[in-house]
């Protein structure tokens, strides 16, 4: 595990749990999104990108994670997604019902009874551009946007702490293979895309070499990236962001620019 100066936890990463197959890209429509489905699992290879009809579909909780349930554990049946999520088949059932209008999640006939009915999902992922969302004129795309963003996040940390919670029940190869680290450093927006791109080029090239299930040693893998700006600090407080007229532009105190 490498580790970044101080500003690396001492604990290793890829947490396991649902894939919510989301990437916020602030460019690049048709790019990679996140999640490999495996071999049989019917899931088409193509990523989707959410126009403010199907955002505003997606952007519930359970819903969410219903999808992400879908990717990582692949068909299933909305009493077993229940069991899964702690939910009742009820509501599960209900709104499995909504993202299949918006075309997350197909019926799979082939799985299915008379009283029973199985779903998969859609595609192997999603993603949305933050400037068509964040400034959005109707405040009902803008606040679902901002929920799914959120959701997503707070996946991340929940499969983060269930991975340092299990720690112990992992082989020295895993632990020594996790990673939880982070880095600062001051770009411009344009070399920051690059970065970002550069790291999804990485990722996707790691994709390509995925083993089969069932390969001796092999487990599913997360890999979380975050990447954003943070305000200029000022030593009596936060000062302003960059290009918003508040605050200094020179280094943080503390920093090496």
């Amino acid at each position: 595990m490498s580790q970044n100066e101080a500003e690396a936890v001492d604990a290793e990463d890829p947490a396991g749990a649902e894939d919510t197959g989301h990437r916020e890209d602030a460019e690049a429509p048709g790019a990679p999104g996140t999640g490999r489905p495996d071999p049989g699992s019917g899931i088409p290879e193509h990523v989707r990108s959410l126009d403010p009809r199907s955002l505003r579909g997606l952007a519930h909780p359970l819903r969410i994670r219903l999808l992400g349930a879908l990717r990582e554990y692949g068909p299933a049946t909305a009493s077993q997604l229940g069991a899964r999520l702690g939910e009742s088949s009820g509501a599960t059932s209900y709104h499995l019902r909504q993202l299949a209008e918006h075309g997350f999640v197909v019926d799979v006939p082939e799985l299915g009874t008379a009283r029973e009915r199985w779903w998969r999902a859609g595609q192997r992922g999603i993603q949305s551009r933050t400037k068509d969302f964040a400034g959005h004129p109707d405040p009902a795309v803008r606040g679902a946007f901002d929920l799914l963003l959120h959701e997503v996040a707070t996946i991340h940390a929940q499969e983060l702490s269930t991975w340092l919670g299990t720690l112990h029940e992992w082989s020295d190869e895993w632990r020594d293979a996790g990673e939880v680290s982070d880095y600062s450093m001051r770009l411009t927006p344009e070399l920051a895309k690059e970065m970002n791109q550069e790291v999804q080029q990485v990722i996707d090239g790691y994709r390509e070499r995925a083993v089969e299930a069932g390969v001796e040693g092999s487990a599913p893998v997360r890999v979380h990236v975050h990447a954003f700006p943070r305000a200029e600090e000022k030593p009596d407080g936060p000062g302003g962001r960059p290009g918003s007229g508040e605050g200094g532009s020179g280094p943080e105190p503390g920093k090496n620019p």
